[in-house]
């Protein structure tokens, strides 16, 4: 008899445990889904290490697409505005206003994918009650990475509208390594675009980025990057000019739908000492070897052991003699 309650009991547990991942996941996705359905107002705070910022984002949805403005109040102004994947970013340097384009750029709100089943096979989502943020009433979700290749995720979303009000990054032993919260936030009514334009300063001049980013034809890739880490994939891959440097550097970008990867890629010129070896900032690790003649770089707010994979995972088709 105390077997069969035992077995019953761990039956009824489990029952229980994957009512509260189905859960779990369809909250996440209403919060993927209200990102950017929905039309709100309302200052996030975003705290790394010991700095953070406040960022005003306005984000509106109605019959003539998506549109979002995006203003930092902290420090040197800066602002982005946003059209579909479309992004162009007006900021501030040397006595200049550069405006640089952007493409296919995940900003909170709208950190997590369209598609779940993107995370599902590397995450495990469980509820974790119910807190309140920025002045909304929220349930709490707890993403666990299934590998060592990723952090852990606690994540609010709005009881309501289902709108993401928080997030943390979480690394070893559940440290907050990141946070970004909505301080307040307001759901909007009407269809007026009259805050869909940047902040002009007239005593700046505003010039367009030189040297954008632009596509790798396939003629140009003499590498491979294969065996990857269970969950990435490569999304996107471009080339471009750096300061200081003299040719084009190439840079890979690989993501599991919500952690991502950069590996960057470039020659060596003669005289120049290399980068080598492992390097942090806050969440993010830098990895950096020698391959091939090639110096390569990996970046990341993922754990050294992901950035170290990526690096060692470029292979050269056409080896150097």
């Amino acid at each position: 008899m105390k077997r069969i309650a035992l077995a019953l009991s761990f039956l009824l547990w489990s029952a229980a445990a994957l009512a509260g991942q189905d859960d779990a996941w369809l909250m996440l996705e209403k919060a993927s889904q209200a990102a950017h359905a929905l039309s709100y107002k309302g200052i996030f705070v975003y705290q790394t290490g010991a700095s953070s910022k406040s960022v005003q984002v306005t984000h509106m949805n109605y019959g003539q697409g998506e549109y979002s403005r995006m203003v930092v109040l902290d420090g040197s102004p800066r602002e982005a505005l946003s059209q579909g994947n479309d992004m162009v970013i007006f900021n501030p340097r040397n006595e200049k206003v550069v405006i640089e384009k952007k493409r296919g750029q995940s900003m909170f709100p709208a950190l997590l994918p369209d598609n779940m089943e993107l995370i599902k096979t590397v995450y495990q989502a469980q509820l974790g009650g119910e807190e309140r943020v920025g002045g909304r009433d929220g349930y709490v979700v707890n993403l666990s990475p299934k590998d060592q290749y990723r952090y852990g995720y606690k994540l609010w979303t709005d009881k309501e509208y289902g709108l993401l009000l928080k997030s943390m990054m979480i690394g070893d032993k559940n440290v907050a390594l990141d946070q970004i919260a909505f301080s307040q936030i307001l759901l909007m009514d009407g269809q007026s675009m009259d805050w869909f334009r940047p902040t002009l300063d007239k005593t700046k001049a505003y010039v367009m980025e030189k040297d954008a980013p632009s596509k790798l034809d396939a003629s140009e890739i003499d590498w491979d990057v294969t065996k990857l880490p269970n969950g990435y994939r490569k999304v996107d891959q471009v080339k471009r000019m750096v300061a200081n440097k003299q040719t084009p550097v190439t840079q890979l970008i690989f993501s599991d739908g919500l952690s991502s990867v950069s590996v960057f890629i470039e020659d060596i010129p003669k005289g120049v000492r290399p980068k080598v070896g492992h390097t942090m900032m806050g969440a993010t690790h830098f990895y950096a070897i020698v391959n091939d003649a090639h110096q390569v770089i990996a970046v990341g707010e993922v754990p050294e052991v992901t950035v170290t994979y990526f690096a060692n995972a470029v292979s050269f088709k056409n080896k150097s003699k």
